[in-house]
């Protein structure tokens, strides 16, 4: 008899080691804003590829660049006050 090796890899793919964790969840969330910020500069430049960038899709691509930088920037500043806030003994 010959083990059916699909079969089991059909059975662990969906193991519950393979979900993410609830850190991993609680990052992402926290991340989440500046992910949101990337989706509307994508956005933006898909607009503006679209046809002769104008005085607004240069408007808003600048508006959406200056919202990933401030939500970056704010990620950062949240992640540093986490890494200080434990402090060190």
């Amino acid at each position: 008899m010959s083990p059916i090796v699909t079969v089991q890899d059909a059975v662990t793919a969906f193991a519950d080691f393979m979900e993410p964790t609830n850190a991993e969840l609680d990052a992402i969330e926290q991340e989440m804003p500046a992910i949101l910020a990337d989706v509307d500069l994508i956005d933006a430049q898909i607009i503006a590829l679209n046809h002769t960038p104008n005085e607004v899709d240069t408007k808003r691509l600048r508006r959406a660049f200056g919202r990933v930088l401030e939500e970056r920037r704010a990620l950062a500043n949240r992640s540093a006050a986490d890494r200080t806030a434990g402090g060190a003994a």
